[in-house]
């Protein structure tokens, strides 16, 4: 009985995938907050540099990932795929439940597989320092470990109730050597004003991203911004994942019949399922695709498929994408790195298309998974995490009541190491959904 199949280091991925490439209709164009006029790439460059556009304007299927950044991902990747054996027994399934484990990297998540490649184009570009925002703090911390290998300034603004939520995964951050503040600052007119209207205002992803761009723009050139999720160039890094997982699942002489995974942006969803996607568009075996976003904030479930801003201020260019309104607020959930009011341009045309579906689940109903899992594979899953858990779960529950064999494969994207008040707040009856 195999638990765990393990890829050499000298199969990590050479190229990203793009999916751009392959969709059968393009996604529509960003548009310029100003001009509602299509995005150009000179538009994009007060806030990256010029390899990082090219890679979001891109058509190329595939995208070669630098040395430099390989050596990086040799420190973890490539990632192991693991069988959930003591999870299928206690839940008495004849589902076969295998996990992508994201959470061996330095910061705990997926996040590095992004965060390495865009702090490395940013050094050889000459910037000085990179801005960015964070919910739950998996993405700031990887930003900021990157940040430190490659030797430039990291300044996060982390949405407040995280802030006040995730000492450690603040302190985390400042090891890594980033200046974290919480959001909304006084430190930005975004934050200001936000403050204003608000006092006691706990902040959003949305405003969060609003203070990290301004910052970025008003650096007087030392400074670049730098995104965790939602960009087509960030959802390409993350495609190692689903390019591991095919090569895995050819070892464990496998194939996955639903694959699933958490959608806050759509960065870890996108890079487990993509290359999947990518054999079914091209003739392959199809498979079930299933994004799962928290019941507070459920974008693609009931959010409006049209254009919107990425932050609450305007400041960014409008996608065209699944959205709950660029002002929205979600409740102060424990799953912070999903609190955001809109849904990567890439992921919301694929569920325009019918190629994925979104679910949308209860906070306890999700910890109650994470809970479960913990105590048969030994894991404790981010609070994000436990949103695939909930589903994959769910799935093999119903293969036991169809008696039907399927093959269940979901990406657990992190660890929640630093996420333990949530839950003892969970054991104490202190959630809410």
């Amino acid at each position: 009985m195999i638990t765990k199949f393990l890829l050499p280091e000298d199969r990590i991925p050479t190229t990203w995938y793009n999916v751009l490439a392959d969709l059968p209709k393009p996604v529509p164009p960003m548009l310029h907050p100003g001009t509602r006029e299509p995005l150009t790439p000179a538009d994009l460059a007060p806030l990256f540099p010029e390899a990082l556009i090219a890679q979001e304007f891109s058509t190329e299927a595939e995208i070669d990932i630098p040395g430099a950044v390989i050596d990086v991902y040799r420190q973890w990747r490539p990632s192991p795929l693991v069988r959930a054996h003591r999870l299928e027994r206690a839940l008495d399934t004849p589902a076969r439940i295998y996990f992508k484990y994201e959470g061996v990297s330095p910061a705990g998540s997926h996040k590095p597989n992004t965060a390495v490649p865009q702090a490395y184009y940013n050094k050889q570009a000459g910037v000085q320092k990179l801005t960015t925002e964070t919910g739950a703090g998996q993405w700031g911390s990887s930003l900021a470990l990157a940040c430190s290998y490659f030797g430039l300034e990291c300044e996060v603004f982390m949405v407040k109730v995280s802030y006040q939520q995730k000492p450690y995964r603040r302190g985390l951050m400042e090891t890594f050597g980033a200046t974290v503040h919480a959001s909304p600052s006084e430190l930005t007119d975004s934050g200001l004003a936000a403050l204003a209207a608000d006092p006691d205002a706990t902040g959003s992803l949305g405003l969060a991203i609003s203070e990290a761009v301004e910052a970025a723009v008003k650096s007087g050139g030392r400074a670049k911004y730098a995104l965790g999720s939602v960009l087509n160039h960030v959802l390409m890094h993350q495609t190692v994942i689903g390019q591991e997982a095919l090569l895995q699942m050819e070892l464990a002489e496998d194939y996955p019949d639903v694959v699933i995974g958490a959608a806050g942006g759509g960065s870890n969803f996108g890079g487990l399922v993509l290359p999947f996607l990518r054999e079914q568009l091209a003739g392959g075996r199809s498979v079930q695709a299933i994004a799962v976003e928290p019941a507070s904030c459920p974008t693609l479930t009931q959010g409006r498929y049209e254009y919107d801003f990425g932050d609450t201020a305007g400041l960014t260019p409008l996608t065209m994408m699944h959205t709950l309104g660029h002002d929205f607020v979600p409740p102060s959930i424990h799953a912070g790195g999903l609190r955001y009011h809109g849904m990567a341009p890439i992921i919301s045309a694929l569920k325009d298309l019918d190629l994925l579906q979104a679910r949308a689940v209860a906070q306890t109903a999700c910890f109650e998974a994470g809970t479960l899992f913990a105590r048969n594979e030994g894991i404790v899953p981010a609070p994000e995490s436990t949103h695939a858990v909930r589903v994959a779960i769910d799935e093999a529950l119903a293969c036991k009541e169809s008696g039907e064999a399927r093959t269940i494969l979901f990406t657990l994207s992190g660890h929640g190491h630093f996420d333990m008040q949530a839950y003892i707040d969970y054991f104490a009856g202190k959630l809410k959904d």
